[in-house]
């Protein structure tokens, strides 16, 4: 019977990381199913769907993950999912927008704008920010994108007004775009 894993490693950036976890996967006859790897500061990250079959299938791969973790110095966890996973998790149709926001780097920006989204039952898909100082002063400027899923019953105009107030309140510019539908999303 097939089964579904979640995997996360992270550790400090060299070559070879990738390859690393790709054999484990395949040493304990798994398959990528989904995948996202980034660097963030110095640090390499990744998020893994994996499956595969045969009994014993969580107890070789926590060994492995295990083994690795000595080894080559990877911080791993290993999850079983219930099931085949789903995109949403919902049977509600989707639209995808992207927001951006930028101005002074401050705590709270991540927090508050994602708990309006969140409020709103809105997924968020993905999230890049990083921040960086002003040519001119130094001053430190954080810029978010973030790709979201958008219930289709959502009102627009309100959702963008409940970010306006958000962004006035933090004195950062957020801006939400509309992209393009690839089809129903569920």
């Amino acid at each position: 019977m097939k089964q579904w894993f979640a995997l996360s490693a992270i550790g400090k950036d060299r070559p070879g990381i990738v390859a690393d976890l790709a054999e484990l996967i395949y040493e304990c006859d798994c398959n990528i199913e989904d995948s996202s790897m980034m660097l963030l500061g110095g640090e390499f990250a990744v998020l893994l769907v994996l499956s595969g079959a045969g009994h014993g299938l969580g107890e070789r791969l926590r060994a492995a993950c295990k083994r690795l973790e000595w080894e080559r110095r990877l911080t791993v966890f290993i999850r079983p999912l219930e099931g085949e996973p789903m995109s949403y998790g919902t049977d509600e149709v989707r639209m995808p927008f992207q927001l951006h926001a930028v101005g002074v780097d401050k705590a709270g920006i991540v927090a508050r704008i994602c708990r309006c989204l969140a409020d709103r039952r809105i997924n968020i898909t993905r999230l890049q920010s990083h921040s960086r100082p002003q040519p001119e002063t130094g001053t430190p400027i954080y810029d978010m994108r973030i790709q979201l899923d958008v219930p289709a019953s959502t009102d627009d105009a309100g959702l963008r007004r409940e970010l306006e107030e958000v962004a006035a309140s933090m004195n950062v510019e957020v801006t939400l775009e509309r992209l393009p539908d690839v089809g129903p999303r569920a």
